[in-house]
């Protein structure tokens, strides 16, 4: 572990599983992540409210304006393999929607593609979206009750 990469306390992050209206997500190839897909997201600057950080990233990264924001998971990533960098993350996940569907990447992605949910296991997934896409698939049912859940 390099020490100059690494900052001394965990870095707060924000992330979106962003549903179009076909209710199909939204996953991002990312070379930041191993070129695997993930989900938007990114940094919460000091004196932003995380739910503004959250529509921040998204446009910035996506072009996407969202909507109906819901808390559901927060999660640590500590030095994570798949990452390109030595961090430690604190990841807030939220499930919300997008009126649109033309997705313009910034330079953190390669590529996107639109996804069912019961298709995510045809996905080589990064960091713990995977985990998170499937607790969301088995909940799917109960259209993503207001259950946070931790300990990714």
């Amino acid at each position: 572990m390099s020490t100059n990469l690494v900052k001394r306390y965990p870095e707060p992050t924000v992330s979106a599983v962003v549903f179009n209206p076909d209710n199909k997500v939204l996953l991002c190839k990312s070379h930041k992540w191993d070129d695997k897909y993930v989900i938007p997201g990114g940094h919460i600057d000091l004196g932003e409210k995380m739910e503004e950080a959250l529509k921040r990233e998204v446009l910035e990264e996506t072009g996407l304006e969202i909507n109906d924001i819901q808390l559901i998971s927060v999660k640590e990533s500590v030095f994570e393999k798949g990452f390109y960098k030595d961090k430690h993350f604190i990841f807030i996940d939220y499930v919300c929607k997008t009126d649109f569907g033309d997705v313009i990447l910034n330079d953190e992605a390669q590529e996107y593609k639109w996804v069912d949910l019961k298709d995510i296991d045809k996905y080589n997934l990064g960091g713990s979206v995977e985990k998170l896409l499937k607790e969301l698939k088995s909940k799917s049912k109960s259209k993503y009750k207001k259950e946070i859940f931790y300990g990714y």
